[in-house]
């Protein structure tokens, strides 16, 4: 296997296209796969759902006392309302590294952030070269006035809905494979989902369709899919991180997985948590306690409560995890953990949060969109600023099929009516 790794390293990106090089990456997954775990090895991180919560701690798993039908339909259009604002705010820097960010928005006094960001207003002073290039292929973002454009982070929270509306609470691993397939463009899909979506076309189903030749295992795809489940499953986050166990594990395992089982704990407990750290605590006791995700987590809890500063907890997470690194910078438990710091130093406020999320870099709009369908599951509508919602006007755009141009209150409404069907269901 060493040798595959030899010959891979020593080629080009284009040269990584032929065939026979095709042949020894391939060699090199095999491998790669068939390798035992470390002796000793400090974490335990199983994969299905069973195994899964016999490592969890203890949680409330769900709330007694559920919030009235206004409440609960209220703070779900704020999540879809934060969800979308989010990601519109990190949308423009997806993959600018944190100082070439920094630069940029202390130039043009928008340093720290707090609000969607210009790339045509005038300079404070005179922009770096790379600055400049940045404003002309930025001006797009600009323009978009009137909607959410589309993104696979919304993407896939519209296809949770719609996953729950034709399949109700009883969906399987392989339904969601089948709607993917049926409804969602090839080339809307990115890294682990691609590759699972590719596996699929060759008849590979859940769960091998997450690991068969799939380096993006335990990448941020599945975090960001989380919302749907959250929402429809408000006030028991057991049963969101249940649903989104069925959605995660077709192209994802380990921390991938829980990932998406943490984020959808965290927003169907977000109307019920008494403070930030409560909620985290809730979220982590979905997942296991031995894995790195819930140890990542708990870390960043620990720099909160020491009492060092938002600054200095975003630098630890560059120290921890290379930007610059694909990896690294796409992974899991990287941004997840920028979530965790945002909520905790947000201060409870929308905008506050949203904008600690985008600012530390990373998976920008991924980060911005989880943090913000949070803080709008746990504030409502009212807890959304004006400001914050009037740019994209109500209206969000998918790739999905019969979806292309929604409304963000309808698709509120409609998930509403899900949980309504669940709650019945129970």
């Amino acid at each position: 296997m060493q040798s595959a790794f030899d010959k891979l390293i020593a080629l080009g990106d284009d040269r990584l296209l032929a065939p026979e090089h095709q042949r020894t990456a391939e060699e090199l997954f095999d491998g790669c796969e068939s390798l035992p775990a470390r002796k000793n090895y400090e974490h335990r991180e199983p994969s299905d759902l069973s195994a899964i919560r016999n490592e969890r701690g203890s949680g409330p798993r769900k709330f007694a006392r559920m919030l009235p039908d206004a409440v609960i339909k209220d703070r779900i259009h704020g999540a879809w309302l934060g969800r979308c604002i989010g990601c519109m705010l990190g949308k423009p820097i997806e993959g600018i590294h944190r100082d070439d960010l920094f630069r940029f928005l202390k130039a043009t006094g928008q340093y720290p952030l707090r609000d969607y960001i210009a790339f045509a207003r005038p300079a404070r002073k005179k922009l770096d070269p790379k600055d400049t290039g940045l404003v002309a292929s930025h001006l797009w973002y600009d323009a978009v006035t009137d909607h959410m454009p589309v993104d696979d982070d919304t993407n896939y929270t519209t296809t949770g809905l719609l996953v729950l509306e034709q399949h109700g609470a009883t969906f399987t691993p392989v339904d969601v494979a089948f709607f993917w397939m049926r409804n969602i463009p090839l080339l809307s899909t990115c890294t682990a989902e691609r590759i699972a979506y590719r596996n699929f076309s060759h008849q590979i189903q859940p769960p091998a369709s997450a690991t068969w030749r799939n380096p993006y295992r335990e990448w941020i795809g599945a975090q960001i899919r989380a919302d749907a489940f959250g929402y429809a499953c408000a006030g028991d986050p057991e049963r969101g991180a249940e649903l989104a166990w069925r959605d995660a594990s077709i192209s994802h395992v380990k921390n991938g997985i829980y990932g998406e089982m943490l984020m959808a704990a965290l927003i169907a407990a977000a109307p019920y948590a008494k403070d930030m750290r409560d909620l985290l605590l809730i979220g982590l006791s979905e997942i296991p306690a031995q894995s790195r995700l819930h140890q990542d987590i708990e870390a960043a809890m620990q720099w909160h409560a020491s009492g060092m500063s938002y600054d200095d907890a975003a630098t630890k997470v560059h120290e921890r995890w290379i930007e610059s690194d694909p990896h690294d910078w796409c992974h899991t438990n990287s941004n997840a953990v920028i979530c965790a710091l945002a909520l905790l130093y947000g201060n409870g406020d929308f905008g506050e949060s949203i904008c600690k999320a985008v600012q530390a870099c990373f998976d920008t709009d991924c980060n911005g969109a989880t943090v913000g369908s949070i803080m709008g599951m746990m504030l409502g509508t009212k807890g959304v600023p004006a400001k914050w919602a009037r740019r994209i006007k109500n209206t969000l755009h998918t790739s999905l099929q019969g979806n292309t141009v929604v409304k963000i209150d309808a698709m509120a409404e409609r998930t509403f009516a899900v949980y309504k069907k669940m709650q019945k269901a129970r």
